[in-house]
């Protein structure tokens, strides 16, 4: 059966990310950012997570796979920030109480720490991408990250660590670090209740910039 949107969905993720003991990287030299882990209903009523294929004009990672985010400002918490980006790149309004949790920090190749916050959208209206940054949105059901496919795991030459990547059949393509690494922990910690670490995945070298 297909994993339902619903008020039953929403407590069990609550009560995984409450008795989640995230971890934190505290760098001062490392640029602060968020992202919104954003779990919402399709049309039949299922639980998805947004994703989003970012604009070909941005300057950093055009075209990428990502999930809505970006830095933190000063006095910013990452809940806030996480919500901000929402409304800005989707048209997105939730509120404070529609964050359930964080899952655990992220450190990227270019030297950012990335803070994901798992969000509810339980109250969501049409999706409006702003186009400067969204070339598309997509709803992909959370159970497509249950295939036993994912993760997908290989070495390269330049790091000692695994890439991780998702292959995501509706989106015909495969999803990398660091998204790869947030939504497989949004899968493991948040939806089964598994206390899976991935700080120790690597990201394709195309994205170390």
């Amino acid at each position: 059966m297909p994993r339902s949107f619903d008020a039953e969905l929403r407590s069990e993720v609550s009560a995984n990310l409450a008795r989640f003991a995230r971890q934190e990287a505290s760098d001062p030299a490392l640029k602060r950012a968020a992202v919104a882990a954003t779990l919402i209903a399709d049309d039949g009523g299922r639980a998805c997570f947004l994703i989003t294929r970012r604009s070909q004009g941005l300057r950093n990672h055009p075209g990428q796979w990502a999930l809505p985010g970006g830095r933190i400002d000063p006095g910013e918490s990452a809940e806030a920030a996480a919500l901000r980006e929402l409304s800005e790149e989707l048209g997105l309004a939730l509120r404070p109480a529609d964050t359930l949790g964080r899952l655990d920090d992220f450190v990227t190749r270019s030297g950012y720490v990335i803070t994901p916050v798992v969000c509810w959208a339980g109250a969501a209206g049409a999706l409006r991408p702003n186009a400067d940054e969204v070339a598309a949105v997509f709803r992909v059901p959370v159970d497509e990250l249950d295939r036993p496919d994912i993760p997908q795991l290989r070495t390269i030459p330049e790091s000692d660590r695994p890439v991780i990547s998702l292959p995501i059949p509706m989106l015909d393509a495969s999803i990398h670090a660091p998204t790869a690494a947030v939504l497989f922990q949004l899968r493991e910690v948040a939806i089964h209740g598994r206390a899976t670490r991935v700080a120790h995945y690597e990201q394709p070298v195309f994205a170390w910039k």
